[in-house]
């Protein structure tokens, strides 16, 4: 049987794995030591040049469209892993015939949930991943993505501007539909409630959440959900001397990182009421308005805040009238690239820049809350490297933390 590697860019390193060995019984010199999530396939990292991939066993039929869908996915610009290729024609040196490998580029600065709940992490961190996963979830239905498989094992999660953002990573069961009916989406609520519980109770038995409900929180999903929903899809009606609705409707939906590209705007016979209705939602907001600015590419929640200091700049420097290219590249220069560049090389794997970047702006509020003052920012960032980054864990690739070994009661996917 021919070895067959079919990806999405030349990567002749490919030829270079063993490929004719189960994927569990690869040599350790080949295998990076990143934290797995539980999954009901084999899983491995493999680091190949600069570059750490995820390599998952499955089944060759399951396995082409799972890339498919992911790729599909990446198209339509939601947040997930990005596939690299499939695998197929692997046989042992008996001549067993093995199953394909499904390869995607491992996230940088990302975690299962479990790894997180290895750390000392405040005890709303899970009601955070609620939220984080509640916004993918509109996101891909908003596509038209029905998943099948909701749960926080078949997602990875980066921190963002003290939020944290979430990506899916198993596309197995998922199907893309020109629009999704109330069912199909109920279906995905259901089945993320059911499965997020089951997850959050494996980690109350093995001591890993020490707070909260795993029903309560569980549930926290449907409403948050509900709530984003609501406001991205709903209609509005108001008087026609309230047009400035139309407006405040825009700057909310802004405010929650989405873009409305087209309105659907219609008035009574009578035309004393207008109602209004969001057409096209896009997210990255924030995102794009940085990254046209500055080519500074992060998350949302990392991009307003980063915006926010951005227009405190101009305000400090009185060039709020100015070209605002102009002025997000002297704030480039002069104030965000100094920060992220004072990281002495041996903690840059500690949390990507734009993160620190966010913690050095909160660790500067709260030293000059205690100062009584404003403290310089070189004063901050100073503080920040010598007190608080050392003790951050490794995110870029996190080492030492086998969610695979931390206690549970039954492996979900």
């Amino acid at each position: 049987m021919a070895l067959q590697i079919t990806t999405a860019r030349p990567t002749p390193e490919l030829l270079d794995l063993p490929w004719r060995r189960p994927l569990e019984e690869w040599p350790e010199e080949v295998l990076a030591a990143l934290p797995r999530g539980i999954s009901r396939h084999v899983v491995r990292f493999v680091r190949l040049g600069r570059r750490v991939l995820a390599i998952k066993e499955i089944n060759a039929e399951i396995a082409d469209r799972e890339y498919a869908m992911l790729r599909n996915l990446r198209r339509l610009h939601v947040p997930a892993v990005q596939p690299l290729g499939v695998v197929h024609g692997r046989e042992a040196a008996d001549g067993t015939p093995l199953d394909a490998c499904l390869l995607t580029l491992h996230l940088e600065f990302s975690l299962p949930y479990r790894a997180l709940f290895s750390q000392s992490l405040r005890p709303d961190t899970a009601v955070r991943l609620m939220d984080a996963l509640a916004l993918l979830l509109v996101r891909l239905h908003l596509e038209g993505f029905w998943w099948g498989d909701v749960s926080l094992s078949n997602t990875l999660f980066r921190r963002d501007a003290g939020a944290f953002a979430a990506y899916l990573v198993d596309a197995e069961t998922g199907e893309l539909h020109p629009s999704l009916s109330d069912g199909q989406r109920a279906h995905d609520l259901d089945l993320a409630q059911v499965n997020i519980t089951g997850e959050l109770m494996d980690l109350q038995a093995g001591g890993f959440l020490e707070n909260g409900d795993p029903f309560e929180i569980a549930a926290s999903i449907v409403e948050r959900y509900h709530s984003l929903w609501e406001e991205l899809t709903a209609p509005e009606r108001f008087g026609v001397g309230d047009r400035w609705r139309v407006d405040e409707r825009i700057r909310r939906l802004n405010d929650l990182g989405f873009d409305v590209d087209e309105l659907s705007i219609t008035t009574d016979v009578d035309g004393t009421h207008i109602q209004i209705q969001p057409k096209v939602v896009d997210a990255g907001h924030h995102s794009r308005r940085l990254l046209r600015l500055t080519g500074l590419d992060v998350g949302e929640n990392q991009a307003r805040r980063l915006l926010n200091d951005l227009d405190s700049f101009a305000a400090a420097t009185d060039r709020q009238g100015d070209d605002e290219e102009l002025v997000a590249h002297d704030w480039l220069t002069k104030v965000y690239e100094p920060v992220t560049r004072a990281v002495p090389r041996n903690l840059t794997t500690r949390l990507e820049p734009a993160e620190v970047f966010h913690e050095v702006l909160e660790h500067r509020w709260y030293m000059s809350e205690r100062a009584g003052h404003d403290v310089p920012i070189e004063d901050a960032i100073q503080d920040y490297i010598r007190t608080v980054l050392p003790a951050k864990p490794e995110e870029e690739s996190v080492v030492g933390v086998d969610t695979i070994e931390m206690p549970v009661i039954a492996k979900h996917d």
